[in-house]
This record gives structure tokens, C-alpha cells and sequence, in this order.
């Protein structure tokens, strides 16, 4: 289904915001995407999301839904046409939106903490702490799939779009402290899940280059 009605607000380097972008593209929804500049947000976001004023808001026929995975659930209840995101089977569906919950509060603090740890000591530990969340994903990648390709079986499904929109992010990690996290060894599932999502084409576009991720970082660090 193609709507024109459908606006996303969010940056290109948010992995919160390639979610939203992913979601639609799986639907094959037309979206204009309005490009926010921070540190100053836009009038139209503060309008759209009144409550938290962050991004991403998706504005469908006038009316905001905030938070990426909340937009992602709307995303897949409007254009039921296109494949099925969240699972049919209510306890898959509760699995489902569990690691994606993992994904947020567990897994990216450890990947934002190495990012920023500063020493060997301090990285060695970040290593440690990112590699303790990291397993349990490595697990439930063969047990969400099924032996598939993907979280969501055959298909990109809800927890591939909640970890996959930060493989930008991970890589960008990588380059800046150093060390390969995703390896074919310790983790070898999510080794070619993650080469499988960043090649289809409704993710491809969408998740940044590490080293435009790392340029951003660097001039955000220069400008504090």
C-alpha cells in the first residue's frame, strides 16, 4: 500500500528512527522523512511530541505516534496488507516484544558504554559487560527463528528491526575502539543474521555508514 500521508521526523544517523524508516519500507509505504537538526528541534516536533520533544515521531494523516517501537506496532496494525512484523501466535508476540525490550534497556547500554570508555582498563570491562548482553541474543536469534535466517523467521520481523537499526552504531563502535564484537566464531548466528538484514533492501538504505557515525560523534565531541 502507498500512502503520501505519512511524515517521519528523526536524523539519519537516529538508529530509533531507521526503525520507523525499515518498518515502512517492509510495508512499502511512501514517507517523507524531515531531517531534524540538533541541538534545536524543530516546532513541529515540539508539537508532535509535547511530552518527551524527541525523536522519532511519525505523523500519520495529522496525528504524531512517538517512540520507535510503539511506531513500529502502529506501523504493522495499519498496513496489515504488507508482511506481518510482530508475530500471530500470542506468546511469539510476547517473546518478541521481550528481547526487543532487551535490546533497549539491556544491550545498547553496554554498546553506548564501550563507546565511551576511555583506557584499556575501562575498555577491556566495557568488552566484557557488552559481550555478557550480547550472548542471550546469539540464543534467542535460533530459538525466535526457528533455525531461520532472521528473529522473525524467513522475514525481517520486530526484534531484527529493534537490534538491526543499531548495526550502524555496532560497526561504528568497532572502528572507534578498536576490536571486532560481531565475531564468526563466538557468534556466529548473529555474525550472519547481521550481514543477511544490512543486505536487504528495505534496511540497506537506511542504516548509516559507521564512519559517518563516527565523524557525527567526533563533532559532536569538538563542539561540547
Amino acid at each position: 500500500m502507498v500512502s503520501s500521508d505519512v511524515k517521519v521526523l528523526g536524523t539519519t544517523t537516529c538508529p530509533y528512527a531507521n526503525r520507523v524508516e525499515i518498518a515502512l519500507n517492509l510495508k512499502s509505504v511512501d514517507y517523507e522523512f524531515l531531517e531534524e537538526t540538533f541541538p534545536s528541534k524543530s516546532e513541529l516536533l515540539l508539537k508532535s511530541n509535547p511530552v518527551h520533544k524527541k525523536i522519532p515521531v511519525m505523523i500519520h494523516g495529522e496525528k504524531p505516534i512517538c517512540e520507535s517501537l510503539i511506531i513500529v506496532q502502529y506501523i504493522d496494525g495499519a498496513w496489515i496488507g504488507g508482511p506481518s512484523i510482530l508475530p500471530s501466535d500470542p506468546y511469539d508476540q510476547a517473546t518478541a516484544r521481550f528481547w526487543a525490550a532487551y535490546v533497549d534497556d539491556k544491550w545498547w547500554p553496554t554498546l553506548n558504554g564501550l563507546r565511551k570508555a576511555e583506557g584499556e582498563e575501562a575498555k577491556g570491562a566495557a568488552i566484557e559487560q557488552f559481550m555478557d548482553a550480547l550472548m542471550p541474543l546469539e540464543d534467542a536469534l535460533a530459538k525466535c527463528g526457528k533455525g531461520k535466517d532472521f528473529f522473525g523467521g524467513d522475514t525481517i520481523g520486530y526484534v531484527d528491526i529493534a537490534l538491526g537499526s543499531f548495526l550502524g552504531w555496532l560497526r561504528a563502535v568497532e572502528k572507534m575502539a578498536d576490536v571486532k564484537l560481531l565475531d564468526e566464531t563466538k557468534t556466529p548466528g548473529l555474525f550472519g543474521w547481521a550481514e543477511r538484514f544490512v543486505s536487504k533492501a528495505d534496511a540497506k538504505d537506511v542504516i548509516p555508514e559507521a564512519d559517518k557515525i563516527v565523524k557525527m560523534i567526533a563533532a559532536q565531541a569538538k563542539a561540547q
